[in-house]
């Protein structure tokens, strides 16, 4: 009897132990396994295929078929569609003068400074909406209309209240940022899990500790999301403004050039200007939101590092 179960114990022994080999195998396999896709980096070539290649092959479609509406005069004025050698002309000769870097930077530098304004005014905003819900209530309506307002709306108010001036600007940028910005991150406060929360209470995170170190880092992607919109939002909304409020001592932004383009019948001058207001809003999101929109998903593990 006592030989019987002494067999059967080491054969339950073995057992665990190959359950054992199997799971660890099986982790280590997995490990080996992260490890390979997160540490490996795509060769260059197929970066430059999957990445670089396609958006510089779209941009030769669109100037191969603007050309051939030119060339075969499919559109045969001028004043209506200029060629994209007119429009390079004008940008060159812009270069040359000295303009075109201060076009690009009077209006990049009020759109950086008042998106930086509307982020110190929504950010709290937006947690004092999420987490109040009285707040709520009183104001979470109100921003929803409000940014489902047209920018171009708040430009004349702005210029009577303000005047032509840099601030009428700000304000502009303002009015249509921060509520994008405030909305975006209550939608990323309302898909926190409870658990979390419950979790940081736990461990004394509560009142400003908590929103710190529990509830903005659980919120970033929704909050992110919603700054990539109220930057959107504020670029937007400086163009409405510099096309409206035009006047010699705010300077000549991208906007302010379409409006002088429009106004002299300058379809070149018009295509500069709407080509340079797009170059630089692809580029703010290329430098600026899309790689903090990958860091916050490669923290979280939803993006494999190439």
């Amino acid at each position: 009897m006592a030989s019987t179960e002494t067999s059967a114990d080491k054969d339950t022994r073995d057992a665990k132990d190959r359950d054992g080999n199997d799971l660890a195998g099986l982790e280590a396999g997995l490990d080996a396994l992260e490890t390979a896709r997160t540490g490996s980096r795509k060769p260059l070539r197929q970066t430059f295929t999957e990445k670089i290649l396609p958006p510089v092959v779209a941009i030769a479609l669109v100037l191969a078929v603007w050309q051939a509406l030119v060339s075969f005069k499919i559109v045969d004025d001028p004043t209506k569609l200029p060629s994209p050698g007119a429009v390079w002309e004008v940008m060159r000769q812009a270069w040359l003068q000295g303009e075109l870097l201060g076009y690009i930077w009077t209006s990049v530098s009020r759109g950086l400074l008042g998106f930086f304004f509307a982020l110190l005014i929504g950010t709290p905003l937006g947690l004092l909406v999420a987490r109040v819900k009285v707040v709520r209530a009183a104001i979470g309506p109100i921003l929803s209309g409000l940014q489902s307002l047209p920018s171009v709306a708040w430009v004349p108010p702005a210029v009577i209240w303000l005047g032509l001036n840099n601030q009428m600007m700000y304000a502009v940028i303002l009015l249509g940022a921060v509520p994008s910005i405030a909305n975006g991150l209550v939608s990323g406060v309302d898909q926190v899990p409870p658990l979390f929360l419950r979790a940081g209470r736990t461990l004394g995170a509560t009142g400003l500790k908590g929103t710190w170190h529990i509830v903005l880092p659980a919120a970033l992607p929704g909050y992110v999301a919603g700054l990539k919109q109220g930057w959107a939002f504020s670029w937007r909304s400086l163009m409405a403004a510099e096309i409206i409020a035009s006047f010699p001592d705010l300077g000549i932004g991208l906007g302010q050039l379409l409006e002088n383009g429009r106004n002299a019948s300058d379809m070149a001058m018009v295509f500069e200007a709407i080509l340079l207001i797009l170059t630089v809003g692809i580029a703010i999101d290329l430098l600026i939101f899309s790689p903090l929109e990958r860091w916050v998903l490669r923290s979280r593990g939803l993006l494999v590092r190439s």
